[in-house]
């Protein structure tokens, strides 16, 4: 416990660092240069001490809702399920101490959430944005995002109000994770739900794909479907890496074809782990984007100043300004060339353009030495330092048995199981030696474990279902589970099914579950 909390110690520390110099050297350079109004706002501390955030975005009806629902397995408020397109705005679904919904526009303006940025997309945005809090397990360490399903055509558009492609950008810089889903009868990517994957750009090592759905093929099919979503998304992706494609069927509901339960629940599995993964490399993911934010800054003041320094002193301003918007590209260059930059550093040519025509180049500050040096420094001298500082060792961080360093992703999301790891050697129906506490509790939980046990284990959906009392909540589900799970396969044998079942029992009895198991209560077997 000592450990996690001196790891979450250092991760603090270092965030607390990333402020400071944001503050310090960042921020006044871009102030000077007014980097708000051509990229993106000012930070502000919510932003770094924030959660991170996982993006879901889709086609309409490709199970976006529903996805979440099953992760936090149960509702949420403001949830919109159906197979037409029901969910038509953006939802943050966070953890809070009660269930409610915050209108966008409150969102917008509280100080403790990192949605500020989004007042400058207006209120007929703000208007379809929304916070939905619930207290969830799963929610204390990642907030997830739900995106309005792409429509095709002129309606996509024009009918939603704000420019829907510029907004998923926006999303997509502060997330840690962009999750594109996809129905396994709906592959097809329309010319919006391109735009908005190209709106992703600078994003890519972010994304993700989830073939959902899948279990409404055969194997035969299933293998046709992947392909020609890979080929899809390499139309799209001009990248040589190929994206990671989770394959399964993310609901509650028993498959339709099993065909490929055991790859399913591998799947299913390998995206839970990316998922855990987050909070852990959260500060990482923070320090890369400064980073990336400072790079872009420093090659923005030399450009503005660049423009500054060309205008004449009195005659002719308006039109040397002119000249040099219409020819930026050569004024890219030549500041490229001037002061040896990387030509992935400079912004969109277009993009930066239109901005540009709005200002008064007189205006532009001159290029500050200082600023630009304490730029240098942040880059080669303290975000090296603070990558040092940060907890190095990952594995002895995701071995603690402190359950309050990740959520479980077990039981309290309702994720289902399916099939079952390979069979334990030994007989799993074989009786134990004497000394277990719990060996005369074996007959009365035998007819359910048999019941449910495939391979001579109980995976997570079924013992879902026999766990589960009407007078006993979800946190203490889970903590059962951890308590029982004594090999953390994600499974119950025999043995660890019988305990489970006794500690639901007493649970539902009014019982307290204890912090750990009495020795008298493990199977000798696990001793």
């Amino acid at each position: 416990m000592s450990a996690v909390m001196d790891r979450d110690a250092a991760t603090m520390r270092v965030i607390e660092e990333l402020k400071r110099l944001y503050k310090t050297k960042i921020m006044p350079l871009e102030q000077l240069y007014k980097f708000d109004i051509f990229f993106s706002p000012l930070m502000t501390d919510a932003e770094f001490d924030a959660k991170p955030q996982v993006m879901l975005c889709g086609q309409y009806s490709v199970g976006k809702t529903t996805f979440i629902r099953y992760l936090l397995g149960r509702d949420f408020p403001g949830q919109r399920i159906g197979p037409e397109p029901t969910t038509d705005r953006f939802v943050a679904v966070m953890d809070g101490p009660d269930e409610r919904l915050i209108p966008g526009n409150a969102l917008a303006v509280s100080h403790d959430l990192p949605y500020k940025g989004l007042e400058k997309f207006g209120v007929a945005f703000l208007n379809r944005l929304e916070g939905s809090q619930l207290p969830s397990a799963v929610l204390r360490y990642i907030t997830l995002i739900d995106t309005p399903g792409v429509l095709s055509g002129e309606k996509q558009r024009v009918a939603r109000g704000y420019d829907f492609t510029q907004v998923t950008a926006w999303f997509s810089a502060r997330a840690d994770l962009i999750l594109l889903l996809f129905d396994a009868h709906k592959l097809d990517i329309s010319d919006e739900f391109r735009a908005v994957i190209e709106s992703f750009k600078g994003n890519e090592d972010k994304i993700r794909c989830v073939l959902n759905k899948a279990d409404q093929v055969d194997r035969q099919k299933l293998m046709r479907v992947y392909g020609a979503l890979m080929w899809s998304m390499g139309k799209v992706m001009k990248t040589p890496e190929v994206l990671r494609v989770y394959v399964g069927s993310f609901w509650d509901q028993p498959l339709q074809y099993e065909d490929n339960a055991a790859l399913f629940e591998m799947e299913e599995k390998d995206l839970m782990r990316d998922l855990r993964d987050l909070p852990r490399n959260s500060a990482v993911r923070k320090i890369n984007e400064l980073v990336k934010r400072v790079r872009i800054g420093k090659v923005h003041s030399y450009i503005l100043s660049y423009l500054k320094e060309q205008m004449p002193m009195f005659m002719g301003k308006e039109k040397k300004q002119k000249e040099m918007i219409a020819e930026l590209d050569v004024v890219f260059r030549a500041v490229l060339k001037r002061y040896n930059l990387a030509p992935g550093d400079f912004p969109d040519l277009n993009d930066f353009r239109s901005k540009l025509a709005e200002q008064d180049f007189t205006k532009f500050a001159p290029l500050k030495a200082k600023m630009i040096d304490d730029l240098d420094q942040v880059l080669s001298v303290d975000i090296p330092r603070l990558m040092e500082a940060l907890p190095r060792s990952l594995e002895s961080y995701s071995v603690s048995k402190e359950p309050a360093a990740t959520p479980s992703l077990v039981f309290d999301e309702g994720k289902p199981q399916w099939g079952g790891n390979s069979q334990e050697e030994s007989n799993p129906f074989a009786d134990s030696d004497g000394g277990w506490g719990l060996q005369e509790y074996v007959p009365n939980y035998m007819d359910k474990f048999i019941a449910n046990q495939k391979g001579g284990l109980v995976a997570g959906a079924a013992a879902r279902s026999v766990l589960t009392r009407p007078n006993v909540n979800v946190s203490v589900l889970r903590k059962i589970w951890d308590l029982a799970d004594i090999d953390k396969d994600g499974q119950l044998d025999k043995e660890e099914f019988v305990v489970a079942m006794f500690l639901a029992d007493m649970a539902a009895e009014g019982h307290e579950v204890p912090a750990e198991l009495d020795p008298l209560m493990i199977p000798i077997s696990k001793r």
